[in-house]
């Protein structure tokens, strides 16, 4: 998975991560690297991450999509859309090419 799928998927999770520790466990990466993509999307201006303490005294971070965020976001999604596409057509011209290809030679 490229970076910007990376930051797409944590841009589309951004007002709903309860901690970065759950979300690295949901979408399969290190906590590192989550922790390193939102650091990353909070210096952009993508995401404002707001510290709050919760019942336990412990400090936790609630993340919101800024504007910028959520053009980066359709953006970023566009970019995505587009390259799925071609893989896809460039998928099905080389199963064209496979069946009209005569294999009894």
């Amino acid at each position: 998975m490229s970076n910007e799928e990376l930051e797409l998927l944590l841009l589309k999770h951004a007002e709903g991560i309860s901690s970065q520790k759950s979300l690295a466990k949901e979408i399969g990466f290190s906590v590192g690297k989550v922790n390193y993509i939102l650091k990353a999307l909070v210096d952009k201006g993508f995401i404002k991450a707001e510290i709050f303490l919760n019942a336990q005294n412990k400090r936790k971070y609630s993340y919101l999509l800024t504007d910028d965020g959520l053009k980066e976001k359709v953006t970023l999604t566009k970019k995505f859309i587009t390259r799925k596409k071609a893989e896809y057509e460039e998928l099905q011209r080389d199963l064209e090419m496979m069946c009209n290809t005569d294999f009894s030679r």
